[in-house]
């Protein structure tokens, strides 16, 4: 009777599969004991909690960029806990415990980037960020290094031509245009001033002898 008894009852217990983890489960209680307290360690122990949900969302990208220096994705404490994705973007609890706010620090103060009470979306969200600060990074890079500038300006290219094949051609023309028709018609002019001069001076003179000697 003693081993059916005891077959039974194993058989009603039903094992635990990991279908949540312990680490989810504590989380839940700190943030349970924070909504049930006014304590401010319990207070910021839910806020640490709430972001590590988040930091584990964020997880496969902040492993994907983990040789990446432009991004810290890390969960730092103090008296404000704070999930810092760079140097001046993080993601802290608003002032109600629940709202995850993703900020960001300018030169002209502190901008609020997103809100939400669900940690997938600000998830997102900081996805989303770090996606165009990498476009912004990699745009950065193209202008500095200066390739592919000849490809998109066409015309620019034509109009700087490469050291020492055309200037030597342009050069080639300017002598060519000096020696051309231009230096031929003042040669020309000089010389039909001078005829028009020799046939003065020849008309004049017998003028001037016959003058003489009516005199």
């Amino acid at each position: 009777m003693r081993q059916t008894s005891m077959a039974e009852s194993t058989e009603k217990v039903t094992p635990l599969t990991g279908t949540r983890r312990l680490a989810d489960a504590v989380r839940a209680a700190k943030i349970a004991a924070a909504q049930r307290s006014d304590v401010v360690v319990d207070i910021r122990e839910a806020d640490r909690a709430r972001l590590e949900i988040l930091a584990e969302e964020m997880k496969p990208i902040a492993d994907e960029l983990d040789a990446d220096d432009l991004f810290d994705f890390v969960l730092s404490g103090g008296a404000t806990s704070r999930y810092w994705v760079d140097g001046t973007a993080h993601v802290t609890m608003a002032r109600d415990r629940r709202t995850y706010r993703f900020v960001r620090e300018t030169r002209l103060g502190r901008v609020t980037l997103a809100e939400s009470t669900e940690p997938r979306k600000i998830a997102d969200y900081v996805t989303t960020y770090v996606a165009e600060r990498i476009v912004e990074r990699d745009k950065a890079f193209a202008v500095n290094d200066g390739i592919g500038e000849k490809a998109s300006d066409p015309a620019r290219t034509r109009t700087q031509p490469e050291r020492g094949v055309e200037p030597m051609a342009a050069s080639e023309n300017t002598t060519a245009s000096q020696d051309g028709p231009d230096r031929g018609g003042s040669r020309f002019i000089v010389g039909l001033v001078w005829f028009l001069l020799g046939t003065v001076v020849g008309a004049g003179i017998p003028l001037l002898l016959s003058y003489l000697y009516l005199l």
